[in-house]
C-alpha cells in the first residue's frame, strides 16, 4: 500500500526544513456526468490581471478517495454556493487515478479535477494529462510548504494544488507500551517478552515487503532511490553500501516478527491493533480515524533509530490537478484552488485528520494541540518526497521482491539489492 508537522507551530517550522504521501478503496468512476467527448479541451489561460471566469453552463466531476468523503461533501457544497457550479464527487482511490486518467482522460470521460499522490506527477505530465497550475501559481507557491511545491512540480513547472502531506510513523498502544521504543533493538528485546503467536499477540508489525516502508531501513546509512533529489534516473542508490547495511538491519527484525512477509497486510495489522494484541504498528495518518473510532488509547512517535541513526521515510504530498481534457478548464481551476486554500485545508484536517501543506494552516492552534499530528511532524523532519520521475514506477516490484527474498528465504541483502537494481534498470530501459 503506497499510501504519507513538531508541536504544530513547531511542526510547521520543521516541515519547512524538509529537503525536498494510503487508501484501500477501489473506485467506481461513474462518468455519466463527465464532459462530452465531442468537445475539445480548452487549455488557454487567462492573463494574470484578468478575473478567472468559469465557462457558461459548467458542471464538474471530481475524483477522490472514499476516506475524504466528509470533507468533499462539505467543501463542494460551499463551492457550488459561491460559483453556482454543480460538482459530482466520485470515489476513486488516489493511487488508482493516474492509471484511470490515462485511459479516461483522452476519451473525455474522466473527472475534471483529480487527486494524485505526487509520485505520479511525472507520469501524467509526460502523457499530457494534466494542466499546469498557471493562474494560481504565485499564491500556491507562497502559501504552501516548499517541499509540497517541489513534490507537485515537474521539470520546473508547477502542476499541483497541494492539499496535505503525509509520512508514516510508529503507532503504539498505550495500554501495552507506556513509552515508545527509540530503537529497533528495544523492539526486539520487547518482542521476546511479549510475542505469543498462539494468542495472536505481537510486539511489532509493518507491511514487511512493501517498499514504501522498507525504504526507511535503507536510508539510515545512506541508501536512496535516485540521486539529485530523486531526479537523476541514472544514479540509483538502492544497492550502495548504506542500503545494504539497512537491509541487514531489516532482516534482523525477524527476531521480533517471526512470520512470512505475505502474512502481514494492512487489514491484518489493523485488526490486531484495534483488537489490543498488537503493541506497535508502523502506519500513516490515514489510519488515525479508524483507530480513534475503535476507542483506542494510542500515541504516534517517530520511527525507531537504526544503529543510532534516524531512518528517512518517504513523504507524500496529496494534491489536486486539473484534467487537461476537461471541457471546463477554468471552472476546474477554480475548484482545484477552492478546495486547497488555507481554510479548506483546515476543514479537511478537522473532518479527516490530514496534515495541511499550507504554512499558515500548520500554525493554527487546533493543530498545535494535537499530539497525533505532532508525532507525524517529528517524523516529517526525517522524510523525503518520493521521486516523481516516471522511472519510479519501475522500482516498486523489484524492491518488493528483494525485501521478500531476504525476509522469507534469507537471501543475502547485497545479492538481493544488486538483483533488484538490475531489474529496475531493465524495466526502465536504463544503462
Amino acid at each position: 500500500m503506497k499510501r504519507t508537522k513538531p508541536v504544530l507551530a513547531l511542526s510547521t517550522a520543521l516541515i519547512l526544513t524538509l529537503t525536498a504521501c494510503g487508501g484501500s478503496d477501489s473506485g467506481s468512476g461513474d462518468s455519466s456526468s463527465s464532459p462530452s467527448a465531442s468537445t475539445p479541451a480548452a487549455t488557454s489561460t487567462p492573463a494574470a490581471n484578468e478575473e478567472l471566469k468559469p465557462e457558461a453552463g459548467a458542471s464538474l466531476v471530481i475524483w477522490d478517495s472514499k476516506e475524504v468523503r466528509p470533507f468533499m461533501e462539505e467543501i463542494l457544497k460551499q463551492f457550488t454556493a459561491k460559483y453556482n457550479i454543480p460538482v459530482k464527487f466520485e470515489e476513486v482511490t488516489h493511487t488508482d487515478q493516474a492509471t484511470k486518467l490515462t485511459t479516461d482522460g483522452p476519451a473525455k470521460i474522466a473527472a475534471d479535477v483529480v487527486t494524485l499522490p505526487h509520485n505520479d506527477v511525472g507520469r501524467v505530465v509526460q502523457a499530457g494529462l494534466v494542466l499546469p497550475n498557471d493562474f494560481f501559481e504565485e499564491e500556491t507557491k507562497k502559501e504552501n510548504q516548499p517541499s509540497a511545491i517541489q513534490g507537485t512540480s515537474y521539470d520546473g513547472t508547477l502542476y499541483g494544488y497541494p492539499r496535505s502531506m503525509e509520512t508514516y510513523a510508529l503507532f503504539y498502544n498505550k495500554k501495552l507500551v507506556q513509552t515508545p521504543p527509540k530503537t529497533y533493538d528495544e523492539i526486539i528485546a520487547f518482542a521476546k517478552t511479549f510475542n505469543d503467536k498462539a494468542q495472536n499477540k505481537y510486539a511489532f508489525m509493518w507491511e514487511i515487503d512493501n517498499f514504501y516502508y522498507v525504504y526507511s531501513f535503507l536510508t539510515a546509512h545512506g541508501g536512496y532511490v535516485f540521486g539529485k533529489n530523486g531526479t537523476d534516473k541514472n544514479d540509483i542508490g538502492l544497492n550502495n553500501e548504506g542500503a545494504v547495511k539497512g537491509l541487514q538491519a531489516f532482516a534482523k527484525l525477524r527476531e521480533a516478527l517471526p512470520v512470512k512477509a505475505a502474512d502481514v497486510t494492512y487489514d491484518i495489522k489493523k485488526g490486531l491493533f484495534t483488537g489490543g494484541t498488537l503493541a506497535l504498528d508502523i502506519n500513516g495518518p490515514w489510519t488515525v480515524g479508524e483507530y480513534k473510532k475503535a476507542g483506542l488509547d494510542f500515541g504516534v512517535a517517530p520511527l525507531p533509530l537504526i544503529d543510532g541513526k534516524p531512518p528517512v521515510s518517504f513523504a507524500g504530498i496529496r494534491a489536486s490537478y486539473v484534467n487537461a481534457h476537461s471541457k471546463y478548464p477554468n471552472a476546474a481551476r477554480l475548484l482545484a484552488r477552492f478546495i486547497t486554500t488555507k481554510e479548506a485545508q483546515l476543514l479537511e484536517y478537522k473532518l479527516t485528520g490530514t496534515i495541511p501543506a499550507n504554512i499558515e494552516a500548520g500554525k493554527d492552534p487546533a493543530l498545535a494541540g494535537d499530539a497525533t499530528i505532532s508525532g507525524f511532524a517529528e517524523q516529517l523532519k526525517n522524510s523525503q518526497p518520493m521521486p516523481s520521475i516516471p522511472e519510479m514506477n519501475s522500482v516498486w516490484e523489484p524492491m518488493k521482491a528483494a525485501a521478500a527474498s531476504v525476509w522469507n528465504d534469507g537471501v543475502d541483502p547485497k545479492q538481493a539489492l544488486d538483483n533488484a537494481v538490475k531489474q529496475i534498470k531493465d524495466l526502465a530501459k536504463l544503462k
